[in-house]
């Protein structure tokens, strides 16, 4: 009973029900991961689906010309890296690492795959997570071309707290500007303005929003849609604003 009681720290396992749970609980792993850890690199075989736990978060690179490596998805405690999207062990096309450090349940996509054919209603979840990872991933491009660098870093800065329960930030600036494919020069500038309105604080390796008020009204409007879809589609999994 602790051991599925403590799926609670995944909101997307969580949404389980206990019969669905159980079927999960023999094949998951409980393990640890620091900043910076890659999971997987572009090309290698996902042989592991992996879900964050609690403050835990990860995000997936695309690699650019010059071996530049550009955010394209932030996954936390709502969701999963690996064969839950997928079918199998099929290769990677992004890199995916470890953003802040934390606990994840790790499982062998083959074992997922098991799962996943005696359990309609666990495959159904993960169909249904696929298609709001596919939602993030449409709204993240149309707000990149779209919206300004203020309006974007505002964006991400509430997105990583929310999924992290705090307003604390593991993260350098070159972090940052790595994140949203900016130069470490614009990102700079931009948290140098929210320092100056009081709306966060930086430290050596790390950001602290002071005000969250204040950091979304600068922010634009797309973790707003991409929270009601995963309403609309995965009631309750999504982190809760603020």
């Amino acid at each position: 009973m602790g051991a599925i009681a403590s799926l609670e720290d995944s909101d997307l396992l969580g949404a389980l029900r206990p019969a669905d749970r159980d079927l999960l609980v023999p094949f998951l792993e409980d393990v640890e991961y620091a900043a910076g850890q890659v999971l997987y690199c572009p090309g290698d075989l996902v042989e592991f689906c992996y879900f964050p736990r609690g403050g835990a978060i990860c995000s997936f690179f695309v690699e650019m010309d010059g071996n530049e490596l550009v955010e394209t998805l932030l996954v936390g405690r709502e969701g999963a890296l690996g064969g839950v999207v997928s079918q199998g062990s099929l290769p990677s096309f992004a890199r995916a690492s470890v953003l802040h450090r934390g606990r994840f349940w790790r499982i062998g996509t083959e074992r997922l795959g098991e799962v996943k054919r005696l359990s309609p209603a666990i495959a159904h979840l993960f169909a249904r997570y696929a298609d709001c990872v596919m939602a993030q991933v449409f709204q993240s491009t149309a707000c990149n071309a779209v919206h300004t660098i203020e309006q974007r870093a505002a964006r991400w800065l509430g997105t990583a707290i929310d999924r992290i329960g705090r307003n604390d930030v593991t993260m350098t600036q070159e972090q940052l500007a790595s994140m949203m494919g900016i130069g470490r020069s614009y990102a700079s500038r931009v948290l140098q303005r929210f320092k100056r309105d009081g709306i966060l604080r930086t430290r050596r390796g790390g950001i602290s929003v002071l005000d969250r008020a204040a950091l979304d009204a600068r922010a634009c409007r797309c973790n707003d849609a991409i929270r009601a879809h995963f309403d609309a589609v995965l009631a309750g999994v999504y982190p809760p604003e603020g």
